[in-house]
């Protein structure tokens, strides 16, 4: 049975809430969903301005947004300032970034597309720099089995496939013993266009961090440069690689495989499970950047499992002909 959408109506606690924390009378207007459960709110009182984040304590854990975006703000990044917060009730208040997303900013200025990047290429490198925070688990072979498993468990049924689950797992943990585990960093997890801000003083806000991982560097570029919302060409991949500088590029490989895995699953269940339709759109792009990956030597049996597992008529083909 499919989990209704959460509607854009302002949770009734929340006028109470704005208003134990400075904010009396102000006026709530909707702003966002998410494929979460989390609902955003505009928050307007005179010339001030804030986002209400609704993050319903049954479904979602605000925690971890509220710690990793401490972390971020102590090393220098711009994660939105924390106004106020009641976990109790799921709601925390927080600066307001504006509505320049790095993908509408994109779509009006195409010539800038080059540049723009480059601003998040080394916003990337810098977080790179810095050790993985302290309170991160870490990314690994069990997490990375997990979200691959959401291909096999949701992609395959809903298109009518009977696959080798456990070849599937098989072919994956080969693919992943020959993945290097170091250096750590603080890995975003989705770090792309929908979720980077262009601020009115040039610095890039970052949003959607609270479930973050200590893991490989090469995820972030790959969420980056093989983005589900939006299209990469490979040209501009390339040269994106190259700005960054040295990078794994069979982790980059690897890891692009395991994420456009996870992600095709993930859009499927939001679809089967959620009621959420609007995600099959993109993946058709999840395909062509799947196949890509795969087309790394480093990513041989996962390959040769799809190959025997999902015909190419289950794969883009499917979403092309249903668009």
């Amino acid at each position: 049975m499919a989990i209704p959408v959460p509607d854009l109506i302002p949770p009734p606690h929340a006028p109470a809430f704005l208003a134990a924390h400075g904010w009396p009378g102000a006026v709530i207007t909707p702003l966002a969903g998410d494929a979460s459960f989390r609902r955003y709110f505009r928050v307007r009182d005179g010339a001030r301005g804030a986002v209400l984040m609704d993050a319903p304590p049954e479904h979602e854990d605000s925690r971890p947004f509220l710690a990793v975006a401490a972390h971020l703000d102590r090393i220098g990044f711009r994660a939105p300032r924390i106004l106020a917060s009641d976990l109790t009730d799921g709601l925390v208040l927080i600066e307001d970034f504006g509505d320049l997303r790095m993908a509408e900013a994109l779509m009006a200025h195409p010539n800038r597309e080059h540049e723009t990047y480059r601003a998040a290429v080394d916003l990337i490198r810098a977080l790179h720099a810095h050790p993985a925070a302290d309170m991160l688990l870490p990314y690994d072979d069990a997490v990375l089995h997990r979200e691959t498993a959401l291909f096999s468990e949701w992609y395959a049924p809903a298109v009518g496939l009977d696959v080798d689950q456990a070849g599937y797992r098989a072919a994956w943990q080969a693919v992943l013993d020959r993945l290097d585990r170091g250096p750590v960093v603080t890995v975003l997890r989705d770090y792309h266009a929908e979720n980077i801000m262009l601020l009115d003083d040039g610095d890039l806000g970052l949003l959607d961090f609270q479930d973050a991982l200590a893991g490989h560097p090469a995820y972030d570029l790959v969420s980056l440069l093989q983005d589900a919302r939006r299209e990469v060409s490979p040209e501009l991949e390339t040269a994106m690689l190259a700005h960054y500088g040295p990078i794994d590029r069979i982790a980059y490989a690897i890891l692009g495989a395991q994420r456009n895995a996870k992600i095709l699953g993930i859009f499927t269940r939001l679809w089967k499970r959620d009621g959420k339709a609007r995600y099959l759109a993109y993946q058709p792009r999840m395909w062509r950047y799947l196949e890509r990956d795969l087309a790394h030597p480093a990513l041989a049996e996962v390959r040769a499992w799809f190959d025997a597992n999902v015909p190419i008529a289950m794969r883009a083909a499917r979403w092309e002909q249903a668009a």
